[in-house]
């Protein structure tokens, strides 16, 4: 069951993209290969969400953002 409205799917896009691109750009607050990796891996979780549209976090706290059909 989708979980994930079209608002919310955008907004993880974006944010998703933006974890993504940062390390990249050679920030010092990315020296740090952690934090490198983990922005990576939380936008990544991000886009899947989003582009599935399903979030197990939102189904294990009873949460959507998507209206009923």
């Amino acid at each position: 069951m989708l979980n994930v409205g079209t608002p919310d799917r955008i907004v993880r896009l974006l944010a998703a993209a933006i974890l993504i691109a940062l390390p990249f750009f050679n920030l010092p607050l990315f020296a740090n290969p952690v934090l490198w990796w983990g922005a990576i891996v939380v936008g990544a979780v991000l886009a899947v969400t989003a582009v599935i549209g399903f979030c197990p976090l939102y189904a294990a706290f009873g949460i959507r953002t998507r209206r009923r059909s």
